[in-house]
């Protein structure tokens, strides 16, 4: 393949000081991993989520993390020491994600880099053989997400998306209400994005700052000049590198309100938004609702991200409620859950994760630490059929946001084929589905 040959080129290229050059190796087969087997891990990513995903590997019997890697050394600096201070642990950094690829010691890796290479580097390490743990969204665009799906399952890998609300307890009981008629026939669900963004300003162009390397850090992404308003986190509010709020907090409720409705892709698509509060360099919108229609399931979804200050509903800033003929379901953040019955919204059944938080494990018994457990007894057995967020989930919750996305920039209601996945008799919506790559970045075409 192209992008896996100019991957092992630039390897072949490469020495490191005091070693000889390194050589990819070709697809590897599945280890077979006992229960006293360690696995080992690699971290990619770590200026902010990443630090969750050493944690959640730390929390698991006979993983140990090998490697960290992020193209700012600074930053890889500064969690190698938190790590030895908080474990005890020495790890190996790494600044370039193709060099960790292709190390034949690395059983599995997880991602939490920015949004753009997501889907690149977990085709990727599929394609070296390795498992993945994926952050949210698992691509930047539906056509990334569609060749992951096909990537995990050409080379037989396990990828788990990081939607770790799929592992709590509590809203796995809560969608079996829903799929045994607790509330009636369930005909809506609404996404809520209520987070406070502030004001980013413009910081301009400025110098690459020391041990940073933007060149990896742009990878499949068009090379902007340097600014402050993308490393390490506001990328998120701009095209090239994000997808809004909707493609960031947003890919846990877009995720469950497709698994609550037990839908696919929608045929019918609009959203409207815009900036209202700030005057500054955000690219995306701070305000948007996007409606995706189901005529046929005769279900809908209705998606709100709001930045600053607002009511709650029914207790939800960041959340999911279900709509029946006999009630409602609101699903609050990621472990817990109450539901409303009748006219006069008597209280019905509720869970929650109970206090597993305070007993050390992340977000309730569904946050980071048990998802990566899920992921971990996934690679062990090397069954994808017991992930709680299988790759499928990372491709189908990721492109209802870039649909709505794909309609907020067209200004127009869109109509969609789920089953060829592009829009009908619309090239200028087809364009988008997809994007250009730098030259040895492209994300391949998995034949």
């Amino acid at each position: 393949m192209k992008n896996d040959d100019s991957r092992r080129s630039f390897i072949k290229k490469s020495v490191v000081a005091g070693t000889a050059a390194m050589v990819a190796p070709t697809i590897i087969p599945s280890r077979a991993f006992g229960a006293n087997d360690r696995i080992n891990a690699a971290v990619l990513g770590l200026n902010g989520r990443g630090k969750s995903h050493v944690q959640g590997f730390m929390a698991q019997d006979n993983v140990e993390i090998t490697h960290i890697c992020d193209p700012d050394m600074n930053i890889l600096k500064e969690r190698q020491k938190d790590i030895k201070d908080k474990y005890g642990k020495d790890v190996a950094l790494e600044q370039d994600i193709r060099r960790i690829i292709d190390n034949k010691d690395i059983d599995v890796i997880s991602l939490a880099t920015p949004n753009h290479w997501h889907a690149l580097a977990t085709i990727w390490a599929c394609q070296a053989g390795k498992d993945v743990y994926v952050e949210k969204p698992g691509s930047h665009n539906i056509s990334e997400g569609r060749k992951m799906v096909e990537a995990a399952n050409k080379y037989d890998r396990i990828v788990q998306h990081g939607v770790q609300l799929r592992s709590s307890p509590a809203v796995q009981e809560a969608i079996e209400l829903i799929r045994d008629g607790y509330i009636g026939r369930v005909y809506m669900a609404r996404g809520l994005v209520f987070r406070m963004r502030g004001d980013i300003g413009d910081k301009g162009f400025s110098p690459v700052p020391e041990g940073l390397d933007y060149d990896l850090w742009t990878g499949p992404a068009p090379k902007r000049p340097f600014t402050e308003n993308l490393v390490h986190y506001n990328w998120h509010w701009h095209w090239d590198y994000g997808n809004g709020d909707v493609g960031n907090q947003g890919i846990h409720e877009t995720d469950l309100c497709m698994w609550g409705l037990d839908v696919g892709f929608p045929t019918q698509i609009t959203s409207m938004g815009g900036k209202y509060l700030w005057d500054d360099c955000k690219e995306v919108p701070e305000v948007l609702t996007s409606i995706y229609n189901y005529p046929d399931e005769d279900k809908i979804i209705q998606f709100e991200v709001r930045p600053w200050y607002t009511n709650a509903e029914d207790g939800a800033t960041v959340g999911n409620i279900f709509y029946g003929d006999k009630g409602y379901i609101v699903v609050d953040g990621y472990d817990k859950y109450q539901s409303f019955l009748g006219r006069d919204r008597t209280p019905g059944k509720s869970g929650d994760d109970g206090n597993a938080a305070a007993s050390g494990i992340d977000r309730g018994a569904g946050g980071t630490d048990g998802h990566f457990a899920n992921f971990i007894e996934a690679v062990r057995k090397h069954d994808r059929s017991i992930l709680n967020g299988p790759v499928e989930t990372a491709h189908l919750s990721s492109g209802l946001a870039h649909l709505g996305n794909i309609a907020y920039r067209l200004g127009r209601v869109l109509n969609f084929n789920p089953s060829s996945e592009t829009f009908i008799n619309d090239e200028e919506a087809d364009a988008m589905l997809t994007r250009n790559y730098r030259p040895g970045f492209e994300v391949p075409d998995i034949v």
